[in-house]
């Protein structure tokens, strides 16, 4: 059965139970003494359930499974009632707020005092004759549970059974998973790479000079799954030619059972081929530091495992503090699951050596391994093997490159030759790995054994969702919160979405979860093996049925996870029969009798904290959603939806509600008018700016983020709702013109939000000239420190706020945005701010300098870790510094990697190219040529765009050639005077130096002409020509250019060409070109031949004639093209893909 933590949720109970109950007049007798029985109860309990959960004995002792799950259902049921109570109490101070309200708008207040004054006297009454119903609910699920817990006496005798019984099993643990130093097979396949870099850091001398105790050694630590060949790669390095040049090696292998001295003990056997009987820790690190003293060593710690970490921590430092006095060049190498096992040993070797971390292997080599032991022992024919080899190219496939799986499928296979075995392990892999009798589930529980019990419910809760499954770091842990697996901190200012973060973030460490990148940012994915655990941890609680007319059965009455998808709303009888459900993920087929399904689910699963509902579109949800007066998060993922019920209003433990599909009507009705009832909101996204119609948003006071806050001149929607949102981590405050003055501006009181990271202001009004009310309301919006992002849009003061002046106040400050601001004339000192790495300055047309002089600083280092600079329409911008500011040579943008400077017409040129600079675009500049300056050699940069630079008369890229190796991506755009780039020698050519592009756009074709691009190295993969009306032909020379990269040219683009006729003949030539595209080039009647090569052909906004000569139903010249697989011809231009540059 997977985790649960009895101990913390019984002890919550027990607490609340007894609060409530002191609140009661007349405690009842009776119900006290269950409770102190449970208190009595509640060590062994945890004992009982925590014995069985670590030695796995209850699978095999039906009783207890029995006990303990009724135990759960007892506290499930107690932790119901106390969170219905919760309810009522919000439910009543709601009702008594409305009440008072309602008192202040009537001239009877006497009457109505006299009214409250009766009604508490008849509620104290109620309680007095012990007929209140909430307490007679209570008295008896408290009774249930204490007669189930009084059933722990029968289980513990079985403690100390548990606890030989787990010795046992870490003792046959310990031999199964010893490892020796040699290898078992001659070959290393798949890992040969890593081997390599293993053997480099062994020749390495040391790391960087370091001044610790162990600066004689180096660390390097190899983390990945378990099964992913970590201790067969280091076997393989152990016995390998290079070690021999060390004085002493030691192999240890470390396993799940760490004990301090029987490591070093090991440590002392390895070198000395016999036990030391020595027994104390002293006497073991005195031998130890004798027998390495003054020798250069190589030390191999095998399978490393992890505990608590200060703890753990310290007893490696005892291990490893003798090894301190081997000589310079000493190397330890460490294999482990958890990248925090090798973040500790790096702090206890002071070593900053990155961690070398296994993936899977290729599927290729995977297959080499898999087909070496499927075909270990065989008398097969050829044509028999490779009928078999092309089943083991599809089992492969099923592996996720795992070294184990592939060696235990393969000697499956080998097991029984037979075509039809093989296909039937084809398709059953993942149940022979989950099911088989192997070492696979073995190796990967072990790592869920040792995880801590807090984590174990988390971990197990993510089998409800599909293989590959992309999970979203925020998105779990607010389910994981709903769900009441985040145990509180005492930490102060620590919430729970931080305990939730740090829980994920321990498995992520410990390979549980496989972090991914893509455009939308970080998401991470379980391993299809580690998937596999979780589902056979989680069992009796987790279900997950897809595409299916019928629930499995039988399905455990124990449920508490479930995820249905693409069913059929009429099986929904079968799903309302979990009562203690918690959490249900549910997607029915197109039907309309998915409102009465839902329905349905409302009124029998009240026990829900948990929902979502996803699949068809769907645009309402029922009304009954308010029996779930438990629920935390809700979550709806359909399309057309139009509203949320209004009967939300009154689920009072929402934390969460997340909808961020697009909504058709204006949005107005789309939320409950009472929606800041939900008191406990913590995290809300909704479409459009549906949040600022939320009256009285401050009622809302956990909530985290608030990205549109429009303000209004009138009551519940002024900015002093903020004034007690101090949990908020984002906020964008929008019209702030309706703020009236800079008293009603200080009340937000955004400098007391101590978790603001996040700061947008924005002016929406820019009529109102009021320059002096603009500044005075910035000087009052002052955010607290910690604040890492700022933007200001069309602010039209003509000063900085007096608090962005200050470094200190905005010294953590990462990200600026400043964006039409009109007036404004002098920057703040962005430069002397320590982290900023993104400054964006858009339309400040009054702007003169990027930095002015501040508190008499001349010179010093300018913007020291900015990376991207982005600045547009800043027409004044004259200087990169204001008169007698400068920065040290070499400190002027020591980090940029991204440069845009579009519309500076009056900016100097720079004085050189920041030394890190990877991307610089400039568009309508005065400048006449680009200084290629610049302290590194080689340059770095590798994508340059030019654009609308009508003074520019030359670009040297010849005269740097040798240096700009890392050039990639060119654009050169109207810029009409331009009449060279650069001095190209004829030494450049003899020395094979050319531009290395892959990537070039131009307008003018004669720039091809031009050295170095006449030159150019055939790696050129896409060539666009764009923007030229005055393009009618192209020059022969230029026609015989496109034969230099006939060979790697892949893509060609031919846009906005107005009076171009006809493209270059030698197009025929290109045979590596796979996609040509021609778009808005009116004057183009016909095709020259086109090369065998070309897979796509688009042709938007073309000559009518050319259409009817190419036109698949019998074009005269249709036959020309035929051979091209994707064809679009189309008259009408493609107004989706104007360029940037054309600006017309």
């Amino acid at each position: 059965m997977a985790e649960w933590l009895v101990g913390p949720i019984m002890e919550k109970i027990i607490n609340a139970c007894s609060d409530y109950l002191e609140e009661q007049v007349g405690w009842q007798t009776g119900m006290k003494k269950e409770l102190e029985s449970l208190r009595e109860n509640h060590p062994k309990i945890q004992a009982v359930v925590f014995a069985a959960n670590q030695a796995q004995i209850s699978d095999q002792n039906p009783a207890l499974n029995k006990w303990i799950w009724q135990l759960r259902d007892a506290v499930d049921e107690a932790d119901d009632v106390l969170d219905e109570f919760e309810y009522m109490k919000h439910k009543q101070q709601l009702t008594k707020n409305m009440e008072e309200t309602d008192q202040k708008r009537t001239v009877f207040s006497n009457t109505s005092f006299l009214i409250e004054s009766a009604s508490k006297i008849r509620k104290v009454g109620e309680r007095a004759f012990k007929i209140d119903p909430n307490l007679k609910r209570l008295a008896e699920v408290v009774q249930k549970l204490d007669n189930v817990s009084a059933g722990v006496s029968n289980f513990l005798p079985l403690l100390d059974i548990a606890k030989q019984g787990q010795q046992e099993k870490q003792r046959q643990l310990s031999e199964v998973r010893e490892t020796g130093s040699l290898p078992t097979t001659n070959d290393l396949i798949g890992r040969s790479k890593d081997m390599e870099s293993v053997m480099q850091w062994l020749r390495k001398p040391s790391n960087e000079p370091r001044t610790s105790r162990f600066r004689n050694i180096s660390l390097l630590s190899i983390v990945g799954h378990g099964g992913m060949g970590k201790t067969t790669l280091l076997q393989h390095v152990y016995e390998d030619e290079i070690t021999k040049e060390f004085d002493l090696k030691m192999w240890v292998c470390v396993s799940n059972n760490f004990d301090v001295k029987r490591v070093m003990a090991d440590m002392l056997e390895s070198l000395k081929m016999q036990k030391p009987n020595l027994d104390s820790l002293n006497a073991l690190q005195g031998r130890l530091k004798n027998e390495v003293n003054s020798k250069r060593f190589l030390l191999v710690l095998d399978d490393v495992w992890e505990e608590e970490e200060e703890r753990y921590k310290s007893k490696w430092g005892n291990v490893l503090a003798p090894l301190a006095s081997g000589s310079f060049g000493s190397k330890i190498l460490v294999t482990t699951r958890t990248e925090s096992v090798a973040l500790m040993f790096q702090k206890v070797i002071q070593d900053k050596q990155k961690p070398m971390t296994l993936e899977g292997l290729e599927e290729e080599e995977c297959l080499e391994l898999l087909n070496t032991h499927a075909f270990a022992v065989d008398d097969l024919d050829d044509q028999r093997k490779l009928k078999l080899k092309s089943i083991t190219a599809e089992i492969v496939k099923k592996l996720s490159g795992s070294p184990l799986i592939a060696k235990v499928i393969g000697g499956d296979l080998n097991s029984n030759l037979d075509e039809g075995h093989w296909t039937r392990v084809l398709d059953s892999v993942l149940e022979i790995i989950k099911l088989g009798q192997n070492d696979i589930m073995s190796v990967l529980r072990l790592s869920y054994v040792h995880l801590p019990e807090h984590l174990k419910s988390c971990f197990t809760f993510s089998s409800i969702f599909p293989q590959d499954y992309q999970f979203r770091k925020g998105t779990l842990v607010r389910q994981w919160i709903a769900l009441g697996f985040i145990q509180p901190s005492h930490i102060q200012g620590e919430i729970m979405e931080d305990i939730g973060g740090s829980y994920f973030d321990v498995l992520v460490k410990k390979n549980f979860f496989d972090k991914f990148d893509n455009n939308f940012g970080y998401y991470y994915k379980m391993h299809d093996v580690i998937h596999e655990l979780a589902q056979s941890v989680s069992i009796h609680e987790c279900l997950r049925v897809e595409g299916s007319t019928k629930l499995p059965s039988p399905i455990p009455k124990t449920l508490r996870h479930l995820y249905v998808k693409d069913i059929n709303p009429y099986f929904i009888k079968e799903i309302v029969q979990f009562k203690y459900l918690r959490s249900l993920f549910v997607s029915f087929l197109p039907s309309y009798q998915n409102i009465c399904a839902l329905s349905e689910i409302f009124r029998a699963l009240r026990s829900l904290r948990l929902l979502e509902i996803f699949g068809p579109p769907l645009k309402i949800i029922p009304e009954e959603i308010e029996n779930l007066i438990h629920l935390r998060c809700l979550r709806i993922n359909v399309t057309n939806f139009i509203m949320l019920p209004r009967s939300l209003s009154k689920l009072y433990h929402l934390q969460y509600i997340i909808y961020d599909w697009p909504i058709n009507e204006k949005g107005a009705d789309f939320l409950p008018n009472d929606i800041n009832n939900l008191c406990n909101l913590r995290f809300v996204r909704f479409p459009k700016n549906c949040i600022s119609s939320i009256c009285e948003i401050g009622k809302l006071k956990f909530l985290q983020e608030l990205i549109i806050f429009d303000l209004r001149d009138a009551s519940g929607y002024r900015i002093g709702e903020l004034e007690n949102m101090n949990d908020l981590c984002k906020l964008g405050i929008n019209c702030l013109e309706n703020v009236k003055d800079a008293e009603e501006a200080c009340s937000a009181k955004l400098y007391a939000k101590r978790r603001l990271t996040y700061l947008s202001l924005r002016w929406n009004n820019t009529k109102l000239r009021n320059i002096n009310l603009y500044e005075k309301v910035l000087d009052k919006l002052q955010p607290p420190k910690c604040l890492s992002d700022l933007e200001i849009y069309r602010y039209m003061g003509a000063r900085s706020a007096i608090w962005m002046n200050n470094v200190n106040l905005i010294s953590n400050l990462e990200e600026i945005n400043l964006t039409d601001c009109l007036e404004w004339e002098t920057l703040p000192p962005f430069g002397q701010l320590p982290f900023v790495k993104s400054l964006k300055l858009e339309n400040m047309p009054k702007v003169k300098w990027l930095q002015s002089k501040y508190n008499g600083n001349d010179k010093y280092r300018a913007f020291p870790l900015l990376e991207v600079l982005h600045i547009e329409k800043l027409e004044a911008l004259e200087d990169w510094f204001e008169a007698g500011v400068a920065a040290e040579d070499g400190y002027l943008f020591p980090c940029l990697i991204k440069l845009e400077i579009f519309g500076c017409p009056k900016l100097k040129e720079l004085p050189s190219l920041p030394s890190k600079l990877k991307r610089l675009t400039m568009r309508s500049t005065a400048w006449t040529t680009l200084n290629f300056c610049s302290n590194s050699n080689p340059i770095p940069l590798e994508s340059l765009w030019v654009d609308r630079c009508p003074n520019i008369t030359s670009l040297p890229l010849a005269d740097e050639i040798a240096r700009l190796a890392a050039l990639r991506s060119l654009t050169i755009l109207n810029c009409p005077n331009l009449r060279s780039l650069g001095r190209y020698q004829e030494l450049e050519t003899a020395n094979n130096c050319h531009l290395m592009l892959n990537n070039l756009c131009i307008r003018d074709p004669l720039l091809l002409l031009m050295e170095p691009l006449r030159s150019i190295a055939s790696l050129l993969k896409e060539l666009s020509i764009w923007d030229n009306d005055e393009l009618v032909l192209f020059p022969n020379d230029a026609e015989q250019w496109f034969l230099k990269v006939r060979s790697s040219l892949s893509e060609l683009r031919f846009e906005w060409l107005k009076s171009l006729q006809s493209l270059p003949s030698s197009l025929e030539s290109l045979s590596s070109l796979q996609k040509l595209h021609i778009d808005d080039v009116p004057m183009l009647r016909e095709l020259p031949n086109l090369p065998s090569s070309l897979e796509y052909l688009y042709i938007w906004g073309c000559h009518p004639e050319l259409k009817e000569r190419y036109r698949e139903d019998g074009g005269s010249d249709r036959h020309k093209i035929a051979h091209i697989p994707n064809i679009y011809i189309s008259t009408q231009a493609n107004f989706f893909l104007r360029p940037v540059a054309r600006g017309r």
